[in-house]
């Protein structure tokens, strides 16, 4: 993407709100394509970061006098979960084009709200799904399309380590949505029935461990696992097919195709063998791939993959999670949405 983003329009139009833990990498990331306007935080140690990390940009206390600046056409948002909804809702109706980190909102309705104002406003609404951008994951995506691994039967995704332990959000709602976003992507559509069970130990009432079932209507199931206490780091995406299977690990940064799968021969499962392989992908960082889709899309006005409709279906999934978390393990299910079925 960055041969192609270098045809499109540079002037610096961007600017982030938050400079924290995820948004000084956005501010890096915008500052260094040379697209960066303007930083917002209103705490003193944000305004120190972005005044490191970019010396020549504007740093603000206050988003008033970034939503009326004319220059500024795209706004990112990096602040806490809690205030996406009102921060783009605000940016929206100030005619900007938005990025908003995940999750998109807390609810369906207000994402859903979000969706229809940028259609009014004809605003470009972005999620942060990042991982949908990793060379490797778009990798697995083209052997997926390609039909490298057959029918597909069921994936398994696991992202563990030791902290950050938040205290605003649990774990499905920190974690997860990176998941979710990818699960989905590589299907191609929504579950009908949700179940997710987990623990809280650390802090009364927010879960540190989740594990989330998803059934889809082609029989294919999904689960996620979950956890920031855990002693080691993992972020694994498995995916069995009926011919091949494949395996991506993020922390190790290796895409593998294994020629291994179940053969009936003479009325019996007989596992098969094969070899595996590492299928190479490029190592272009997946924050600046975002960003560069977020680029193009102010410029072209073409909806990048991670679109509106994108945050809303992680949305309905990290909701429905949520409420059978609430009730044990109950299943939830979803409603048919054709809007959330077109992908693209």
């Amino acid at each position: 993407m960055s041969n192609k983003l270098c045809n499109l329009d540079q002037t610096k139009q961007i600017a982030v709100f938050g400079c924290g833990y995820w948004g000084k990498n956005l501010v890096r990331n915008f500052y260094h394509l040379n697209a960066l306007h303007s930083v917002c935080d209103t705490t003193d140690s944000g305004r120190a970061t972005a005044a490191s990390i970019a010396p020549n940009c504007r740093i603000v206390a206050d988003i008033t006098p970034i939503l009326a600046n004319p220059e500024i056409r795209g706004v990112v948002i990096a602040t806490p979960a809690e205030t996406h909804f009102a921060l783009a809702r605000q940016a929206l109706l100030a005619g900007k084009d938005v990025l908003v980190e995940k999750p998109l909102a807390l609810t369906f309705e207000q994402g859903a709200e979000l969706v229809r104002l940028a259609v009014d406003m004809n605003r470009i609404l972005m999620v942060g799904h990042v991982l949908e951008y990793h060379p490797g994951i778009m990798q697995l995506h083209n052997l997926i399309e390609h039909g490298e691994l057959g029918k597909l039967q069921y994936i398994y995704s696991n992202r563990l380590s030791l902290g950050k332990v938040r205290r605003e959000e649990n774990i499905l709602w920190s974690f997860a949505p990176h998941d979710i976003a990818v699960i989905l992507r590589l299907l191609g559509s929504m579950p009908f029935e949700v179940i997710a069970c987990g623990g809280a130990y650390v802090q009364p009432n927010i879960a540190d461990v989740t594990v989330t079932h998803l059934l889809f209507d082609n029989g294919v199931r999904a689960h996620i696992y979950v956890s920031w206490l855990h002693p080691f780091k993992e972020q694994r995406l498995v995916v069995i097919g009926s011919r091949k299977m494949a395996s991506f690990d993020d922390v190790h940064k290796r895409l593998t195709l294994y020629d291994k799968r179940v053969e009936w021969q003479e009325g019996q499962p007989i596992p098969i063998h094969g070899d595996g392989i590492e299928v190479p992908y490029p190592q272009d960082e997946p924050l600046r791939l975002e960003c560069e889709a977020f680029l193009a899309a102010i410029t072209t006005r073409n909806p990048p993959i991670t679109d509106g409709q994108s945050g809303l279906r992680v949305l309905r999934v990290l909701q429905a999670a949520q409420r059978s978390l609430i009730t044990n393990g109950q299943p939830v299910h979803l409603p048919m949405d054709p809007a959330l079925e077109n992908y693209h």
